[in-house]
């Protein structure tokens, strides 16, 4: 059996458990909580994430007087910053591995979705709506079945408004730790220098929620779901734990 027969298998046996609660959208249902199981299991990584930027932004005085001492020496200043990352046990790219955990599960539900068959059998998630709008479609499919003010089109724009309103959080909550403290998104290279190119995603990183918008309009509904799960969920934790 196919890793995709296998995920189809477990979404079924999570909507059949909340079909008495969520009937015909039970299937949206077990798409939200299948993202919260996997936000879950990769929350320790997120926790352990916030402490390495604490503590990257507690070794700048440090590296800033290694630049200082060897400022004649980029190897020996490369070497004494490795050290004092490895001495102090803190990775300049910590925070990454959170993210990149959860794009396997993004993409299984992507392919499911977007796939007629699974292992040689008809699709039956497909036929699996959010109110009136079928998890398999897209924005477009419900602009050409009822325009944006039709029964999918305004699940859409609940979505829609429901990212947006993520989104302004995250910005400017994101405007007001960089402003406060430039120091813990800076971040530091092997030289003690910046990370290359991070500058430039530091100037983007306000607006990087309302790309989401562009992700929900135009994967399958149910990734969206996901998306817009995750996405909801990373702007309460990360609240909570870059107090």
């Amino acid at each position: 059996m196919s890793v995709l027969a296998v995920f189809a298998r477990l979404v079924e046996h999570f909507a059949d458990l909340l079909t008495p609660l969520f009937h015909a959208s039970a299937a949206a249902a077990a798409i939200v909580l299948f993202t919260a199981l996997v936000r879950l299991l990769v929350h320790p990584l997120s926790r352990a994430a916030a402490r390495g930027q604490r503590a990257r932004a507690a070794l700048q005085p440090k590296i800033a007087e290694l630049r200082t001492k060897h400022a004649k020496d980029p190897q020996r200043l490369q070497k004494a910053v490795l050290e004092l990352h490895a001495e102090e046990k803190v990775s300049p790219l910590s925070g990454c591995l959170p993210s990149l955990l959860q794009l396997p599960a993004f993409f299984l539900l992507y392919h499911l979705f977007s796939s007629s068959t699974v292992g040689g059998e008809v699709n039956g998630l497909l036929g699996h709506e959010l109110f009136a709008a079928p998890l398999g479609g897209r924005w477009a499919d419900a602009l050409a079945d009822g325009g944006p003010f039709g029964p999918a089109g305004l699940v859409y724009a609940g979505l829609f408004a429901l990212v947006a309103a993520v989104a302004a959080f995250n910005y400017r909550r994101t405007k007001r730790m960089m402003a406060n403290n430039p120091v813990a998104v800076a971040g530091a290279g092997g030289d003690g220098g910046p990370v290359p190119g991070l500058g430039a995603l530091n100037k983007v990183m306000p607006f990087m929620s309302f790309f989401t918008l562009v992700t929900v309009a135009v994967v399958p509904l149910a990734a969206a779901l996901y998306v817009v799960t995750s996405t909801t969920w990373s702007a309460v934790e990360r609240a909570a734990l870059y107090q």
